[in-house]
């Protein structure tokens, strides 16, 4: 369990609120390990938490991402406990950090190509070292999760088991319209305003799940959003799911839920829970 962190994002929302924050301390529980990997992008050296159940040879992975303003620990104290009951595999990567421009790799981060390979690297090297490649592959984000799961997704579209984005950012350019908290960052890490030039309109587009339908049409995809969410606005969701209702998506889950910004980690897990046991039972049929 992390008992205490303050990675930037937590630090940079901390001092916007006025605080000032002395050393910081990490701790973390044996069976959660801190790997670092070798980018198979730039060669730079990346970082993740993994949690191992012991004496488990066989279990699915839950690949667990940040949230917009955070870092690879964002996440371990709300998976972490769902992870350990089933006694399944958590990765959380770091995928170049905050999504802040405090961030010095800003650039690189916000659903960059380096950040979505640092991801896929990462299970890569999991995989090499504990032979995942059987089990079921599962992704969880919500918020820059959210939007980072669908774009990992849509990279990736035959690798994964199932991918549960909530209350995500699917078209970028709206979102630095709707949201003026946060459209620095995302000029910070496009290059500029939108329309400033075409290398910049150019990393909006890229970084938008919206623009990858096609690629999304055949992921086993649950898509869920607040219809009251203060950050985000459900219409990112519904507007993604509209695109992917037309282009024929089969496999494609869909809810506006009455709450906000969130993620409800129980209905996650339970919908991975299925998919678990149909995997493990793909070949048992109903009899009429």
């Amino acid at each position: 369990m992390l008992y205490f962190a303050c990675p930037e994002g937590f630090v940079y929302e901390m001092k916007k609120r006025g605080f000032e924050l002395g050393r910081c301390q990490l701790m973390l529980d044996s069976d959660v390990k801190d790997i670092s990997f070798t980018s198979s992008s730039d060669g730079s050296r990346q970082q993740a938490l993994l949690f191992l159940p012991e004496g488990v040879q066989y279990a699915p992975l839950v690949v667990g991402l940040h949230t917009w303003s955070y870092d690879r620990f964002n996440q371990l104290e709300m998976m972490l406990p769902h992870c350990r009951e089933r006694r399944w595999r958590l990765l959380l990567p770091e995928f170049r950090g905050p999504n802040l421009m405090t961030n010095p790799h800003v650039p690189e981060a916000g659903g960059s190509a380096f950040a979505i390979q640092d991801v896929l690297d990462a299970v890569a090297l999991v995989n090499q070292r504990y032979e995942l490649s059987t089990a079921p592959r599962l992704m969880l984000g919500g918020s820059g999760g959210g939007h980072m799961a669908l774009l990992i997704a849509a990279n990736s579209p035959t690798f994964w088991t199932g991918v549960s984005s909530w209350v995500p950012i699917t078209d970028l350019v709206a979102w630095y319209q709707e949201n003026p908290d946060y459209a620095p960052h995302i000029a910070a890490f496009c290059g500029g305003v939108p329309g400033a030039a075409a290398d910049v309109d150019r990393q909006y587009w890229k970084r938008s799940p919206l623009n990858f339908v096609q690629e999304l049409v055949g992921v086993p995809l649950s898509v869920h959003h607040g219809r009251f969410d203060p950050v985000v606005p459900y219409r990112h969701s519904w507007r993604l799911a509209q695109a992917l209702e037309e282009a024929g998506a089969k496999n494609f889950f869909f809810e506006i839920f009455p709450g906000g910004h969130e993620i409800k980690y129980r209905e996650a897990f339970a919908w991975f829970d299925g998919l678990v046991r149909a995997a493990v039972n793909e070949d048992v049929q109903l009899t009429g």
